[in-house]
Order: structure tokens, then sequence, then C-alpha cells
């Protein structure tokens, strides 16, 4: 496919005269494009909802989930995946991005990096993808060669491909299990995807990630149970959602973290089952760490 047939290398009519528009008038002209973003992103919600369910499935197995890009889309899935850990208290491998260029282009654009295929398929490799993982290949182009190679290298070794593209009939769809095209339309500046087409793949990389941990359990209700206290403020909403989850007094929430030894889950599941930290560990276990699980089945047990 000719590069100037992309939807995402063509004119938008919109902005055509924006050089020449007040300051008011051209921030309404991105704004308006970028409210059709969500509504795009809603348009494929359905692939969204089937590669997430792929990933989360992959994920109970103790599979792991990699993102491959070049440019803003590799900095984004390196984005996305940097946030797991502190989010949800998860390894730092279980959710890895990679970009062509490597971790230097995260700053400064390496030329010529997205065109090299095998690039892109020796990175998969060096960064321990194996059978039963999961890559998803994100360009918003839909015809990076480096995310090419690395969805056809994932292919090969029995790993799960997505393809998330900001075109219609995009290449990498071709290489792909399942295939994501979000249709935001031509940028307000030609070709400048990091604008609508970056924002609708942060929305589609949001959702990716964090389904798949609400899946795994590490979110109970709408709190992130699963949260790593590493400084004051997340010692305060750890303390709040233990409050918030259980509708207990402060003190009642600080004296439940004490008797869990700061663990969010096994103070709410210590309160709701009436049991001590050690049970409330063991129901944890048994539900392969998912507190509504625990919760639930503990319920019905007693």
């Amino acid at each position: 496919m000719k590069l100037e047939t992309l939807l995402t290398e063509q004119r938008n009519p919109a902005s055509a005269g924006i050089d020449r528009m007040s300051t008011f008038e051209m921030l309404r002209v991105m704004n308006a494009e970028d409210a059709k973003v969500a509504g795009a992103v809603g348009a494929a919600l359905p692939r969204i909802a089937e590669a997430l369910d792929r990933i989360a499935a992959a994920m109970q197995t103790g599979a792991r989930l990699f993102y491959a890009g070049a440019g803003t889309s590799g900095r984004l899935g390196v984005l996305d995946a940097s946030e797991c850990p502190p989010t949800f208290n998860v390894p730092p491998d279980l959710v890895t991005g990679f970009l062509a260029g490597g971790d230097g282009a995260l700053r400064r654009s390496v030329e010529g990096a997205e065109d090299r295929p095998e690039q892109g398929a020796e990175d998969l490799e060096a960064y321990g993808f194996e059978n039963g993982d999961v890559l998803v290949g994100i360009a918003t182009s839909g015809r990076t060669p480096y995310v090419v190679g690395a969805m056809q290298r994932a292919r090969a070794l029995g790993g799960t491909v997505i393809a998330l593209a900001c075109t219609s009939g995009a290449e990498i769809s071709n290489h792909a299990d399942i295939a994501i095209e979000v249709l935001c339309g031509p940028e307000v500046i030609t070709g400048s995807t990091r604008m609508k087409a970056g924002t609708a793949t942060k929305m589609v990389l949001n959702m990716l990630s964090t389904g798949a941990m609400v899946k795994l359990g590490h979110v109970y209700g709408n709190l992130m149970v699963n949260v790593q206290q590493t400084n004051e403020k997340l010692r305060d909403r750890a303390r709040r959602i233990v409050e918030q989850a259980l509708e207990v007094s402060p003190e009642d929430a600080r004296q439940l973290l004490m008797k869990a030894s700061g663990e969010v889950k096994t103070a709410i599941a210590m309160h709701l089952l009436g049991v001590d930290a050690a049970a409330a560990r063991e129901h944890l276990q048994s539900a392969s760490g998912n507190l509504r699980k625990a919760v639930d089945s503990g319920s019905s047990d007693s």
C-alpha cells in the first residue's frame, strides 16, 4: 500500500487554513478533531474486547504481554508497560514495551530504525518472547517494517499477535490473530500521528492493560487493591482504599492494614471473611490472588 493512500497521510479540510487562524480558532479545530477519537475507539470495541480476553487468558497461564512500535507508537507502548508495576504491583516483565532504535529512541528519534524488520524480530527475542506470550504490534500507519518483523517472529514462536493501527486495511493486520483498526481520520497537521492517532493508541493500550489487570483481580470494585506502597501518597491511598472498600473509619482501616502487614487485599479479606491474616492469605492464594473470587468463595463456604 502506497503511503499517500493511507488515512493517516490524508489532508484534513477542517485545518487547511490553520496557519492563518487565530489562536482560539486553531485550538477549537484541534479540540473538535480530538473529540472524534473516542467515537473511533468506540467503533473498534468489539476487536479490543477480543484482544483483551486473549491477553487476560494468556496472563492467567503465566504468559506475558509485549508492545512493539516505532516513534510515537513505540513510546506509547513503553509508557503503558512502565506504568503497570507501580499501579498494579505486578512484576516488571509482565508487560514489556520496546521500540525501534532502542531505549535511546524514547528521547531522540533514531532515523531509519523503523525500516528494519529483522531488527524488530531480533529485539523481540532479546526481550525473551516465548510460546504463549502476546505481542501487540503498534503502527498507526499500519505498515511499519520494524513492527511487521516483530509480529512475524512472534507468530513463528507460537505467540498470539494483535495489530493496532489507525488506518483501514492495514498491512500489520495481515500478520495478526486479532486486528484493531481505529479510524480517527486525517490529522490536524497532515501525517502528524502523534496527535489523534497517538491519542487513540494510548486509549486502546490503557484499555488492554487496565482491563487485563481487572480480570487478574488486581482491582476490587474500581479500587487499586494491589497498589504498591512505595511513598507516603500511596500509603495514604492504601488506607483510603481499605476505608472505602469496607466503609470503615480511617482508624479501623489503619488497624486492619497493620494486622495485614500493609497488604490491602489481605486487610479487606480479613474484614469481609471474619478471619485472621494467615487465613485471609490462604483464601487469596486459593483464588490466585483475585480478591473478588476469594471473598465470594470464602463467603459461600461459611
